[in-house]
């Protein structure tokens, strides 16, 4: 393997000099700031923990947001194995998982090709595994069935070709309202920040541990309830869900035109204060 793009550093792990992530809008990082004044996301924030033991570590974020398994696979697998990475993490699959057909099968099809891509290339790959989203959106109970579904075949292919994989779903924290954007799909900052928190502990970085992991302190106030809950459902259902649906019968998506945002290795800093 050439010294250029990966160094042993001995018992504490492996350096990583080249981070490349693949995905669509959480990877983009949408609901952790905006398009004015820039996306940061979970991903930024892995390659910023990241950096503190491996210095010198460039990052690229291929991810754009409405992409499918298919088109992540068709538009970023290439860029991604020519950037050479010794790191590399690929989550798709949640907008497959909304479309009115599905197949689990031809999902984790590409989510596998590109896991046998990148690791053939002589990266680390790190995936995850999906939450329940019903906790969180009690509309979304008929793709129960599909989340269990892709995440069983999520975790064969990871185990075929030598992948980590963050289960996320194991801990209740993952689906505290709090870490979620109003539109219940995307993180909010403080999730983005726990993404990237458990990605580096699922990885072993250095300083890393597990209190992503731990409960929230108990939030003010009472939860809704009665008729201040069903009119929570309905202003949700009219500001995100309605919107959505539009798209769908349009045939658009939310990334038509849009391009990565860090389509190249760039230097990343250290970590810094959420």
């Amino acid at each position: 393997m050439n010294n250029e793009r990966r160094d042993e550093v001995g018992p504490s792990g492996t350096r990583y000099l080249r981070y490349v992530a693949l995905g669509d809008s959480q990877t983009e990082g949408v609901g952790d700031g905006d398009d004015t004044t820039g996306l940061r996301g979970w991903a930024d924030r892995l390659a910023e923990l990241a950096a503190g033991s491996n210095p010198g570590l460039r990052y690229a974020n291929l991810a754009v947001r409405g992409r499918l398994a298919g088109q992540v696979r068709a538009e970023q697998l290439g860029p991604a194995l020519a950037l050479a990475p010794d790191l590399a993490t690929v989550v798709a699959g949640v907008n497959d998982l909304l479309r009115p057909r599905f197949d689990a099968d031809e999902v984790a099809g590409h989510l596998a090709a590109m896991f046998a891509a990148l690791g053939a290339g002589g990266a680390r790959v790190a995936t995850l595994t999906f939450p329940d989203l019903t906790l969180l959106i009690p509309a979304a109970r008929p793709v129960a069935p599909r989340i269990a579904a892709l995440n069983a075949r999520i975790r064969e292919a990871a185990r075929t070709h030598g992948v980590t994989v963050l289960e996320s779903g194991a801990h209740p924290v993952v689906t505290d309202p709090r870490l979620w954007s109003r539109d219940r799909l995307h993180a909010s900052p403080l999730g983005h920040a726990r993404i990237a928190a458990a990605f580096a502990d699922t990885l072993g970085l250095p300083g890393s541990d597990d209190s992503w992991s731990r409960p929230l302190p108990p939030p003010a106030g009472r939860p809704a309830t009665g008729l201040r809950a069903v009119g929570t459902e309905l202003a949700w259902a009219a500001t995100f869900l309605g919107p959505w649906l539009g798209r769908r019968l349009r045939g658009r998506s939310s990334g038509d035109g849009r391009t990565a945002k860090r389509p190249e290795l760039t230097a990343v800093a250290a970590a810094r204060t959420a």
